[in-house]
């Protein structure tokens, strides 16, 4: 097991989707400095009566609660406060990676700010491939079953990426010609 020695800047979504299956402790494992900017922070918080891992949350103590500088207004028109203090936050503190599910965010880190983004599967599989976790498909079904939306497409590119599928008629025949 070896850690990144990386830093990440992670979004509300997956913070509650990994600490509702009780493995917000991965990013832990896998990254050296995890920052949350408080505006994320405030946001999981207030979903916290709903949030199953919230008590895992407040005790990990490694999250480092950051403030940002200011918000560009044309930014804030594109994503709410915590998707766009999480980009802003990985430009002040030039983070390696940002941790975002939500798909407009992910396009915009990326295309606007040159930002290196992964999702909540990529900790999985991540996690995986470190000897973290048995399997991808139990905590992807447990992230489902609390109401984390997942499209189907992604979740079977997991399972393949992770090994826990067969392939499709269309893989296996492919690799033959």
């Amino acid at each position: 097991m070896s850690k990144s020695n990386k830093v990440l800047v992670a979004d509300t979504g997956p913070l509650i989707a990994l600490a509702g299956i009780k493995q917000l402790e991965l990013l832990h494992q896998l990254y050296d400095t995890i920052l949350i900017p408080q505006a994320v922070h405030e946001e999981v918080l207030v979903g916290g009566s709903k949030l199953t891992g919230l008590d895992s949350y407040r005790q990990a103590d490694w999250l480092e609660v950051t403030e940002v500088a200011v918000i560009a207004p044309a930014l804030l028109a594109l994503l709410d406060k915590g998707e766009a203090s999480v980009i802003v936050l990985a430009q002040q503190r030039q983070a390696d990676i940002i941790l975002i599910d939500e798909q407009k965010a992910r396009k915009v880190a990326r295309t606007l700010f040159s930002l290196n983004v992964i999702g909540s599967v990529r900790v999985l599989l991540e996690a995986k491939k470190q000897n973290l976790i048995s399997d991808v498909k139990t905590a992807l079904n447990a992230m489902r079953e609390n109401g984390y939306h997942l499209h189907d497409t992604i979740v079977s590119y997991a399972l393949r990426e992770a090994g826990e599928t067969a392939p499709t008629l269309t893989e296996s025949t492919s690799h033959e010609k």
